[in-house]
């Protein structure tokens, strides 16, 4: 590839004894001008021929050369400055002087070009040449103004007029039963519909809008990593696959890659997006939309060819493996479905591997998660279109705050292949992979201990000093286990947690009292699933520890009061069935050393002692803090709800989601008013929603089984067993709270549940 830097001569030796063609692609009669007056000075022959690439002239030019074997040399004329600090308008005003540059392309003789565009079986060698001059000019266009403009060219055009593409085409014909006019047909509207066409300036208008409705945070990079992610681009193409929190994420997670000189990615984004004018502009910046929900093979097929021919050309692509934004602040559980168009897709490729990059976003304030947990309360979720846009712009101008970018270990797409013979085995072990190593990039940010701080006590407010008594060993065991936190602050700074809990002040998710002795603070009322939310970022790092203090606290249950290692692993495995759809949990042997380790943390010598009588109550009070209430109690009481509307639902009925979802949610509106229940963030239609799963699972949802109401009830009461322990745990807590040993005036009584009262009529 040749590119006009320094005026230097660029033609080979060669050329000076053969022909030469210039091919020149430019819009204005000035770029013309500046193109002519370019080869005027570097041509070797004199008057050179020059033609437009585009329009009939060039087929004329093809036409008469008969004789003579020319080398053909492509040329653009390249704006590097703006006229205005605007640079997405760039498209709609005249050049300054002094700001073009010619950039060059690869040259090559009209006999190598008819010889390759004949072993295409194309239909015009003209397009071809035309073609062929603009990739090769895009490539030396990017080493001008930047490889964030690294755009495929022609991509239907280089798809559909393939002799393999035809080929395959006429067999997808055969296997749907359909005429191949008709396949085709329908293949080109999908290609029209879903296939990127960027351009430079579509770039640079949504980055310009990206920056304006992203204006309200400050992005915090993880730089080493990217450098790493720089080195492997050179080689394959990458796979971001982010975590989705917000329709922020897509704007705030592309200058950052492109800033740190990587490609554009292409965005598989769903065609709810595609509303005027977000959608054409979308699709102009890299955006790929495709349809949310698919059946046909005709589509799939297609969706594998375009992916292919990315791949091939190593294109990066980018999707959102949860399939959509997270109500909850947790993961969600992988969508497997592109993931596995992916891996059909590198087969039939030339690309040697793909590699898959966890991305995780974390934001320390958000604007959609009030209305994320409005929907979860039975709201109707808002259509996306113009006005719900313009409503988030003009939010994001009324708050401030930091997004951390964090990035896992890339994983081949290749060893994942090789290591599982079964390519479906090989799909889901590859997104488990890429979502436990999401979860391990994400930081733990100062708002998400405020907010695990407050939703543990959410009924009574808390001074400073409280405040701290809680985040400190919190932040002591952060330290200790070695996690990361969100710009490598120190969590046990009382400033930091000052700073913190100013913010959610501020945001109205937490209210402070000044009128009293001491400033007091208390979750603000119907804000509890908002600060779940930015709690619930970085649960999974307190699962474990919060499971160990459970099964240790059961084991006073046993008979005889006797308990051994083998009754905690077993209550552990009960806890982990229980809440699989809830978060990411490694295979059994993975899961015991995990938990061991946190036991360990609890008591070393936990092994030897377990089986003394009140190790368990006496171990547990003497840690400096408690997590099983503030982290698993509220899906218990949520799951509750549950468990007990199904023992009440008959079993023969056919069921009505819907209705029943309405019923729970009336049902833990009721229970928290009459403070059957501790925790306001269990009144969530995604956890009862996730509480169906694992009944669906346990085949008790819709069963005609005899004895499906006996498993109802089974299961009723085997979530309130785990409730009762939660409880004995946020007791504790209440107590140390208080300055006393004595509960009798504490709301913690055990609440009796369906469940309870079924086993007392008994």
């Amino acid at each position: 590839m040749s590119l006009d830097t320094t005026s230097s001569d660029t033609s080979s030796s060669t050329a000076a004894a053969r022909d030469q063609l210039f091919l020149i692609d430019a819009v204005t009669d000035e770029d013309v001008q500046i193109a002519s007056a370019w080869i005027e000075r570097h041509s070797r022959v004199p008057d050179p021929r020059t033609v437009p690439m585009t329009g009939r002239a060039l087929d004329r030019v093809l036409d008469g050369l008969t004789d003579g074997d020319p080398l053909v040399t492509p040329v653009r004329v390249v704006h590097t400055k703006p006229d205005t600090p605007s640079r997405g308008l760039r498209r709609w005003i005249r050049p300054r002087k002094g700001d073009a540059r010619v950039a060059v392309g690869e040259p090559a003789t009209l006999s190598d070009l008819r010889q390759r565009f004949e072993a295409t079986a194309g239909r015009s060698l003209s397009t071809y040449v035309a073609r062929q001059a603009s990739l090769t000019l895009d490539r030396a266009e990017r080493d001008i103004i930047g490889n964030e403009y690294k755009v495929p060219r022609f991509v239907v055009e280089e798809l559909t007029e393939r002799s393999q593409f035809r080929r395959d085409l006429a067999e997808l014909s055969k296997a749907v039963n359909t005429p191949l006019a008709e396949v085709r047909a329908r293949v080109h509207k999908i290609l029209d519909e879903m296939v990127a066409t960027e351009n430079k300036q579509a770039v640079e208008l949504w980055g310009q809008l990206g920056a304006f409705f992203s204006r309200a945070y400050r992005v915090e990079i993880d730089d080493e990593s990217l450098a790493a992610l720089r080195e492997l681009d050179k080689s394959y193409p990458l796979v971001f696959l982010p975590n989705h929190r917000s329709y922020l994420d897509p704007l705030v997670l592309r200058p950052a890659l492109l800033d740190q000189g990587l490609p554009l990615n292409h965005v598989m984004g769903g065609i709810n997006v595609g509303f005027w004018p977000i959608g054409p502009l979308a699709k102009r910046s890299g955006v790929v939309l495709i349809q949310r929900k698919f059946s046909d093979d005709v589509y799939k097929w297609t969706l594998r060819q375009y992916m292919s021919f990315l791949l091939s050309k190593k294109f990066n692509l980018e999707w959102y493996i949860e399939g959509g934004r997270s109500r909850t602040g947790k993961l969600r559980p992988p969508r497997f479905g592109l993931l596995t168009y992916l891996v059909d897709a590198l087969e039939t490729s030339t690309a040697a591997d793909a590699y898959l990059v966890p991305t995780s976003i974390t934001y320390d304030r958000l604007h959609e998660v009030g209305a994320m947990t409005a929907e979860m309360h039975g709201a109707q979720k808002q259509a996306e279109g113009i006005r719900m846009a313009i409503d988030y712009v003009r939010a994001q101008g009324k708050i401030r705050g930091t997004v951390y970018l964090r990035f896992g270990t890339p994983m081949s797409v290749r060893a994942f292949l090789e290591e599982h013979e079964d390519k479906r085995v090989a799909v889901q072990r590859a997104a488990l992979a890429v979502s436990h190593a999401i979860n391990e990039a994400t930081p733990v940010t100062p708002a998400a201990l405020v907010a695990m701080a407050m939703l543990g006590t959410e009924d009574r407010a808390l001074d400073m000093a409280e405040m701290c008594g809680v985040i400190d060993p919190l932040a002591h065991y952060i330290r200790l286990r070695g996690l990361p936190t969100a710009g490598g602050v120190d969590l046990t700074d009382r400033a930091v947690v000052t700073a913190a809990l100013r913010t959610q002040v501020t945001a109205g998710v937490v209210t402070r009292f000044d009128d009293g002795p001491e400033p007091l603070y208390l979750l603000a009322q119907d804000k509890h699933l908002v600060a779940s939310f930015f709690r619930n970022n970085t649960i999974h790092f307190f699962v474990m520890r919060a499971i160990g203090e459970l099964v240790v606290l059961r084991t006073e249950d046993c008979p005889q009061g006797v308990a051994g290692a083998d009754d905690l692993w077993r209550s552990a495995l009960e806890l982990r069935d229980l809440l699989k759809f809830e978060f990411f949990f490694g295979d059994k042997r993975e899961f015991g050393a995990r938990l061991e380790a946190e036991v360990d943390l609890i008591d070393p010598g936990w092994r030897d002692r377990l089986d003394t009588p009140g190790y368990a109550v006496s171990t547990l009070e003497r840690q400096p803090f408690h997590l099983a209430h503030r982290v698993l109690q509220p899906i218990f009481e949520a799951y509750q709800v549950v468990a007990d509307r199904l023992m009440l639902a008959d079993p023969n009925a056919e069921f009505d989601k819907a209705a029943f979802l309405t019923e729970c949610l009336g049902v833990a509106h009721s229970r928290r008013l009459r403070q059957e229940l501790d925790h306001s963030e269990a009144i969530s239609n995604e956890l009862f929603d996730t509480a169906l799963q694992l009944a669906d699972n346990r085949g008790i949802l819709n069963s005609d089984a005899p004895d499906v109401r006996e498993r109802r009830e089974q299961f009723a009461v085997e979530i309130a067993a785990w409730g009762r322990v939660s409880r004995r745990i946020r007791a504790m807590v209440y107590r140390r709270l208080a300055g006393h040993e004595g509960a009798a005036d504490s709301p913690l009584a055990d609440h009796p549940t369906d469940a309870d009262r079924s086993g007392e009529s008994r």
